[in-house]
């Protein structure tokens, strides 16, 4: 499976920038090939052109990390909303669902899940912690839904 990860932060860098990093771990250990690893600042026409950026690589998933919250810089949700064909919210309630299991904080997450084209895109909160917690749990879901993508005739569970 192809992924591109994809941190959203105004003051993130590549040396610290722990939930970035720790999806880039768990990727590897899960056997995906990385395709991209960025970091842009909260601004909509940022985010939006590194996800296309990404959409042209003709990855499987884009996971963010970072810019779902409730602060007026974030604004990862609405900049994935101009780039899908499709919502997914399943993904996004369920990933809601399990974290408020861990905190009630997690009412204040506003991530989404979409599709364009053939990829899955997956706003996830930027805490290392919820990245950490949350990515087992959507790991199978993640690999489904890049059969479903594909057209892969799968079986329903």
């Amino acid at each position: 499976m192809k992924i591109s990860i994809l941190t959203i932060s105004d003051s993130r860098t590549f040396d610290n920038d722990e939930s970035g990093r720790s999806i880039k771990k768990y990727a590897e250990t899960e056997g995906f090939e990385l395709v991209d690893y960025e970091i842009v600042c909260d601004e909509i026409e940022k985010i939006a052109c590194a996800l296309e950026k990404m959409l042209a690589k003709k990855v499987n998933i884009i996971l963010t990390t970072g810019g779902t919250g409730i602060t007026a810089r974030d604004v990862t949700p609405e900049a994935t909303q101009t780039i899908i064909e499709k919502e997914v919210p399943g993904i996004a309630e369920g990933i809601r669902w399990f974290s408020l299991q861990k905190t009630k904080n997690a009412m204040l997450s506003r991530g989404i899940t979409g599709i364009k084209e053939k990829t899955l895109i997956v706003n996830l909160p930027g805490s290392k912690k919820a990245v950490n917690e949350i990515l087992p749990y959507i790991t199978d879901v993640l690999k489904h839904s890049k059969d479903m993508l594909a057209g892969i005739n799968t079986q329903h569970s």
